[in-house]
């Protein structure tokens, strides 16, 4: 090995143009703005520059030197392997001394790969040890890789890295569609909030000081031609990772089967937990497992995405397999608002879903997505169209106590409120729904104050056709239930009440936008009918009786006292049984029960005071059972919903 020395390889001028163009190689390609095409050019750059260089090296490189170099470097190898401590817990000098030793394994791999072309026994006996050497140096440095990755990792904390109000602890059973005539869940019904403004979070999921080591080792892997043993390691440790993640967030593994077989409560849980931990899962979680691929092997080609595609994959398909799975259910009625969370917050995450899933690698995930969300959109109109058949078919068999407001226009009604939340998701779905690219899906922002007042929202559209076709369906129910009244009065009353409320539900809410001005004006003129039309049914036949027609004497014109009597005796007992019927039922207004309760007594306590005033001379105080004041504080007592009894009258 004399000669050892004058055979070193040395840099000249030719060498050094070779290195500066690889420097200026490796820098362009770190750029991760380029295309696939320009990136696979430059790597094959690198790669000629690479062949230039080993086969300058190669020329100038002796047997004897190379079997020195191999002899120094197996033993720095193979010294690790009777140790059961690992090299990077040694310190920075050892894990630089045997990244080196590996290297050199590397190249004179190269080399003497070269020179056995000419199949000289010596070399191919080298080379045979420097298979060997390399293939044990790298079986530890998948070792050093997976530990590196597991003992780094960071504890994930959502609350930490996620702004989000989580309702899994008071969540609310909504009820079922077909259990109208229990309590009405009025407000209870509440949409999950979801940010609009949430920015992604990039989070250290190993910790930072060992991303260049593992970068290294990466490196060092993949030039040796290691790549799947590597790649594989790292996928390996980064699912169990993620799958770690999921089990934080609450998301258990759940077949098709076993969400189809939940009762509602636990379903509602499951789906509100499952709008949270997408979201996060997507902006904070996956955003940095992209993150971090790209930083160990951001280097080389597109080792990078399918590492973190193929981690990734199995967690990402399993919340979107629940999403599946929520599609393939029965459409109930209180699901809607839980599918449009579902839809809202995929939608919102499509962009960014898209973004970290690029090119072809990521196109099944993509693709996976989108017919999630497409389905989710299909359920969205499937479950709508069945609360309307719901609605229609909900049938009474007795009428509803004192004719009151029905639950079902009480549920109806804070159903719709309630979806207006979800106005622009409602409207883009039913516009023109075949033609929909959730990819368009417009932003989710509030109504605003001047969209009020022209009208020009886009709730005002396909949502509003559709909310008053529901409106519509519910109003023809009604009609139906007041039938089931045999008092003609208190079908008008019962209609007078639940239209009002509707009207007042538009009115003071969000759905005045949607239904409209014309459709209030419409709604508060058909309930004043209901009003007018109870107020003939109940008193038109009581106030003939204090008509003048008939009271008159056949042969005078001075009216009969027995007439008169009877005519009172008539009243009283008319007043007394309305009384005792109208205390029973039920006007919830105030207002509404004041303005009713005003209306009759200008009319009734009018026509009473005329009556008695006019023929009090042919009538004694004994025949007067009541005064005016009187019947005004009884008529006080009307539509409280229990029944009273009439006081002793006051007597003039």
């Amino acid at each position: 090995m004399g000669d050892c020395t004058s055979m070193a390889p040395g840099l000249d001028g030719e060498e050094n143009l070779i290195a500066a163009a690889q420097h200026i190689v490796k820098a362009l390609g770190s750029n991760k703005n380029l295309t696939d095409d320009v990136r696979k050019i430059l790597v094959d750059l690198g790669t000629q520059l690479s062949t230039i260089s080993r086969a300058d090296e190669s020329k100038d490189v002796g047997i004897n030197e190379i079997e020195y170099r191999l002899n120094a470097a197996q033993e720095k190898v193979m010294s690790w392997e009777a140790d059961q401590c690992m090299v990077w817990d040694s310190g920075p000098e050892e894990v630089a001394e045997y990244l080196k030793a590996v290297e050199e394994v590397r190249k004179l791999t190269e080399i003497l790969e070269r020179l056995s072309l000419n199949k000289d026994s010596e070399v191919n006996e080298l080379l045979r040890r420097a298979y060997d050497v390399l293939q044990t140096a790298m079986a530890r440095l998948e070792e050093e890789f997976r530990h590196l990755l597991f003992q780094n990792r960071q504890p994930f904390e959502p609350e930490q890295h996620m702004s989000f109000r989580s309702n899994d602890e008071d969540a609310v059973d909504e009820g079922s569609i077909i259990s109208f005539e229990d309590d009405p869940v009025d407000e209870s019904l509440q949409s999950d909030s979801i940010s609009r403004s949430s920015e992604d979070y990039i989070i250290h999921l190993v910790h930072p000081d060992v991303i260049p080591d593992l970068k290294s080792i990466a490196n060092l892997m993949l030039s040796s031609n290691y790549d799947h043993e590597c790649s594989q390691a790292y996928i390996s440790v980064r699912k169990d990772a993620l799958d770690e993640c999921l089990a934080i967030l609450e998301m258990e593994k759940l077949s098709i089967e076993d969400v189809l077989r939940m009762e509602w409560a636990g379903l509602n849980s499951k789906i509100r937990r499952w709008v949270r931990a997408i979201k996060i899962f997507v902006r904070a979680y996956l955003a940095s497992e992209k993150w971090l691929s790209d930083q160990v092997f951001g280097e080389v080609g597109s080792v990078s995405s399918v590492c973190f595609v193929e981690a990734s994959r199995s967690s990402i398909f399993q919340l979107l397999n629940f999403g599946e799975a929520v599609v393939i259910g029965p459409h109930k009625p209180e699901k809607l608002m839980r599918i449009l969370d579902m839809y809202e917050v995929l939608a919102e995450l499509l962009p960014e879903i898209d973004a970290i899933y690029q090119g072809e690698i990521g196109f099944s995930v993509r693709t996976e997505c989108r017919e999630v969300l497409g389905g989710l959109g299909d359920c969205v109109r499937a479950t709508f169209l069945e609360f309307e058949n719901a609605i229609a078919s909900n049938a009474s068999t007795n009428p509803f106590a004192g004719g009151g407001i029905h639950p079902l226009t009480r549920y109806v009604m804070n159903y719709i409120k309630i979806l207006t939340d979800y106005c622009n998701i409602i409207n883009f779905l039913f516009k023109d729904h075949d033609k929909a690219d959730p990819a368009s899906l417009p932003s989710t922002s509030p109504v605003t104050e001047e969209d009020d007042k022209s009208g020009s929202s886009a709730c005002s559209s396909a949502m509003g056709l559709h909310f008053r076709a529901l409106i519509s369906i519910l109003e023809c129910n009604l009609e139906e239930k007041s039938k089931l009244y045999r008092d003609v009065a208190l079908q008008h009353l019962f209609l007078m009440n639940n239209i009002h409320y509707m009207a007042e539900k538009v009115k003071n809410s969000e759905l005045r936008v949607v239904f409209g001005d014309e459709w209030i004006r419409k709604h508060n003129w058909k309930f004043q009918q209901h009003a007018m039309n109870y107020e003939r049914a109940s008193w038109s036949s009581i106030l003939l009786l204090l008509k003048d027609e008939g009271i008159q004497n056949s042969n005078s014109s001075s009216p009969s006292k027995t007439v008169l009597k009877d005519r009172l005796r008539s009243f009283n007992m008319a007043f007394e049984e309305l009384y005792k019927s109208q205390t029973t039922w039920l006007i919830p207004d105030s207002q509404l029960r004041d303005e009713l309760q005003i209306s009759t007594s200008l009319k009734v306590v009018q026509a009473y005071r005329t009556f008695v005033g006019r023929h009090n001379t042919h009538i004694s105080d004994k025949h007067i059972k009541y005064s005016p004041d009187d019947l005004q504080n009884f008529l006080l007592d009307l539509f409280v919903g229990y029944p009273k009894s009439l006081p002793n009258p006051h007597r003039r």
